[in-house]
């Protein structure tokens, strides 16, 4: 079996998107597979995440994309596993790459050059579809999204489902949806429920077992620039990410 590529996408901010491609990335590695964590997003905070300093590391995912750097040159060991680290400069590349060839492809050329190394590469999109997120589509062979137990958590998904549409039939014929994954579940509230109701039946057997709970450790994880699993192995944030990372290993 070879690479795996998810790309963790939805274009609404605040669904857990960075929590979950840096805690899923953690658990995998954890389980002994070989990771990489690609950080896509101009925010950065997937890199800062797994401990690197996003104001200061250089060269950046930026520089591969644009073709200065060698992907290999520009990523960076961790505990957690390796990463490709972004910082602010890729904010203007969706404008700097419209005049590149094969422009959707640049980020799918780079990860080709380091693929056999890696059991998995977990792609962190921004919370937008411009070029950028068109990129880790199309260098992704599925996506997993993210979506918030909240009153508006369907809403914004049909443009994220018509773009990967879009992606299939004019980019790349690969790309599927590895999975929906519920998250911030607070389970003692009737809207939780509804809502996981509502994209279970939206989604019909796409949708993960494992729920990413509300959780204060997975919370306060970020800031000290780990994933939850390093900073508290017993919380219940850890125990939904390694669920969801075997989970994702029983997919074939």
């Amino acid at each position: 079996m070879g690479t795996r590529r998810i790309v963790v996408a939805n274009q609404k901010g605040g669904v857990g998107k960075t929590t979950t491609a840096v805690n899923l990335s953690a658990a995998l590695h954890e389980a002994g597979k070989r990771v990489l964590l690609v950080d896509f997003d101009p925010q950065g905070n997937a890199t800062s995440g797994f401990g690197v300093d996003k104001n200061t590391v250089s060269p950046s995912v930026y520089d591969v994309v644009l073709g200065a750097v060698d992907t290999e040159k520009a990523i960076v060991s961790t505990p957690y596993g390796d990463v490709l680290p972004a910082n602010k400069a890729l904010a203007g590349a969706g404008i700097e790459l419209v005049d590149f060839e094969r422009r959707e492809f640049l980020l799918s050329d780079a990860l080709d050059k380091v693929e056999d190394r890696y059991d998995f590469i977990i792609i962190d999109c921004p919370p937008s579809l411009e070029l950028l997120t068109l990129n880790g589509l199309v260098a992704g062979k599925s996506v997993l999204i993210p979506v918030q137990c909240e009153y508006y958590a369907l809403e914004g998904l049909s443009d994220l489902m018509n773009t990967l549409r879009l992606v299939k039939r004019r980019l790349t014929s690969d790309i599927q949806v590895e999975g929906v994954l519920l998250t911030m579940y607070n389970g003692r509230t009737n809207l939780s429920m509804q809502v996981a109701e509502e994209v279970k039946r939206h989604f019909r057997g796409q949708v993960y077992a494992t729920v990413i709970p509300r959780n204060t450790r997975l919370a306060e994880a970020p800031s000290h620039g780990k994933p939850v699993i390093a900073y508290d192995k017993w919380s219940k944030g850890t125990r939904a990410y390694q669920a969801l990372a075997n989970e994702v290993l029983e997919q074939k």
